[in-house]
């Protein structure tokens, strides 16, 4: 990306995605000046590279970022993010004036928050853990014929998982505190794991 500026208030006059050529005063260039010339060169004609600066740009699963602002300072063009809203944690409810605004029944859900949402999938990832063995258990009712222990073994271990994952995202105490529980870090033995932990697979 880059920037026609204006260097007499150094504004940024127009932004140039670098695809195609572009006129300036009487003058015609040809889109290769930004794959062919050197930066200098650029710079003579008031083109500059946009340098985006992302430090407050955080993961979007848990936060909301701002649009990019783009500034130039008379020697350098960038383009820079705000500082990021996290996402809610909790559900949004309605209120008893909402209620009365006809927007909605009081104390029922507006906006699910991030622990609804992270149950919802571990809920939704458990069932599709189950569902592998669940012939066993349609097998047993039609036919009697008995469930491998292994298999038992291995569906009470998701279910207790899944109740331990449960109880960390519900005890979490904020939207950072949700997003740890989910950032994997690598261990001394070379693992990757995540305080939440990984459900049983077959």
């Amino acid at each position: 990306m880059f920037a026609l500026v204006d260097k007499s208030d150094n504004s940024i006059t127009k932004m140039l995605s670098g695809n195609q050529g572009i006129q300036i005063g009487d003058l015609k260039y040809p889109r290769a000046i930004y794959t062919l010339w050197t930066e200098a060169e650029r710079n003579a004609i008031n083109i500059y590279v946009i340098e985006i600066d992302d430090t407050n740009k955080k993961d979007e699963q848990w936060y909301i970022n701002t649009n990019i602002t783009y500034a130039f300072d008379g020697t350098n063009a960038t383009g820079s993010y705000g500082t990021a809203t996290a996402k809610s944690h909790a559900d949004t409810l309605y209120t008893a004036q909402d209620e009365t605004d006809g927007l909605g029944t009081e104390d029922d859900v507006r906006v699910e928050g991030l622990k609804t949402i992270l149950i919802r999938t571990l809920k939704r990832n458990v069932a599709n853990e189950l569902i592998k063995t669940d012939w066993y258990i349609t097998r047993k009712s039609e036919k009697n014929t008995a469930i491998p222990s292994a298999i038992t073994t291995h569906r009470n271990a998701v279910r207790t998982k899944q109740a331990s994952m449960e109880t960390a995202i519900t005890n979490a105490s904020d939207t950072p505190a949700l997003e740890t529980l989910y950032k994997y870090t690598k261990q001394d033995d070379g693992s990757v794991t995540r305080p939440l932990g990984e459900l049983p697979t077959l």
